[in-house]
């Protein structure tokens, strides 16, 4: 019961969520997946790791393709590289049984959804402020 109720609530925050909101909740089930897969290589859980390998990689090419240019062309560049960086690591990882490939990983797209946070969180409040402002007036 527990469990659908969950499943729920992230369904209705995936819909309802802005855009930026639905960024961080695909690097926080990245982040979430890669964690569950070096647990797993690391006690030699195999299939359950492979499982999770399967989830990060899917969602990181996602983010890869949702890439736009149009909007801020050399940001996309570095995004492109680093998500390439990382797909190609969790292939090998997976390939090698090897977490410490994962943990690259989580170090380097760290700062990157660490600053997507950070950027969200920031439009958020200005949003607020600007709708707390215009119905003060």
């Amino acid at each position: 019961m527990v469990d659908s109720a969950v499943a729920r609530y992230q369904s209705v925050r995936i819909t309802t969520g802005s855009p930026g909101d639905l960024l961080v909740a695909l690097y926080d089930g990245l982040f979430r997946f890669l964690r569950v897969a070096i647990l797993s290589l690391q006690n030699k859980r195999r299939a359950e790791a492979g499982q999770a390998i399967s989830k990060a990689h899917a969602i990181l090419t996602e983010l890869y393709v949702s890439l736009d240019p149009r909007h801020a062309p050399e940001l996309c560049t570095n995004l492109e590289n680093l998500y390439a960086f990382c797909l190609e690591r969790i292939v090998q990882a997976n390939l090698r049984s090897n977490h410490e490939l994962l943990e690259d990983v989580l170090r380097v797209l760290a700062p990157v959804r660490d600053a997507f946070r950070e950027a969200v969180a920031i439009v958020a409040r200005s949003g607020q402020s600007a709708v707390s402002m215009s119905s003060s007036s």
